[in-house]
């Protein structure tokens, strides 16, 4: 089941209206990771800058969409916010392909959404070795709860040679920056 978040729905970015002489490029980004790590949050502070403490387990996938500008590039980033965990294996590779980027998180409260991490890493550098890839240690406001420390992802990050970025859904505390980091990212492969 996909769902699409109308575009009434959708919040511009604010900071910087989109030029007419910028080139304004497409991109697919999924969100992937194990269930409850915060992925549908993530994108909500994004899109909408807010947050909702109910917990409701996507089925499927969400899209939503955020114009993200560069020096160079204005991007129009179709996010697709997937299901996670047992979920996953009922979202077919479909879902993923055609993705030019790829956030994936994990809980730092779960030392067990670490793994998915990596699993969800080789499924998508076998499909697309050229895919752009974050990862995100997400609820970092959850701090006396934290069971994975910045050096494990880190040690994961250095393995696969991808960056990494500490997030709060919650508070905001990286989220644009990661999906900034990503439009640049992306726009240095232009």
């Amino acid at each position: 089941m996909v769902q699409q978040t109308n575009q009434s729905d959708v919040t511009e970015d604010v900071s910087d209206s989109i030029t007419e002489s910028k080139p304004e490029i497409r991109q697919k980004i999924c969100i992937l990771g194990d269930f409850s790590v915060g992925k549908t949050s993530l994108v909500k502070r994004f899109v909408e800058n807010r947050f909702d403490d109910k917990y409701l387990s996507t089925i499927g996938a969400k899209i939503s969409r955020k114009k993200v500008e560069t020096d160079r590039t204005a991007f129009d980033f179709y996010i697709w916010d997937l299901a996670g965990g047992e979920a996953f294996q009922h979202v077919t590779k479909s879902y993923i392909s055609g993705a030019t980027g790829a956030v994936i998180a994990c809980d730092l409260t779960r030392v067990e959404t670490i793994k998915a991490m990596i699993v969800y890493t080789q499924l998508l550098q076998e499909m697309d070795p050229d895919i752009e890839i974050i990862f995100v240690g997400n609820k970092s406001d959850l701090i006396d709860e934290r069971a994975i420390s910045e050096s494990e992802i880190s040690e994961i990050s250095t393995l696969f040679g991808i960056p990494f970025y500490l997030t709060s859904a919650k508070t905001g505390e990286n989220v644009n920056y990661l999906f900034s980091q990503m439009a640049l990212n992306l726009a240095g492969k232009l």
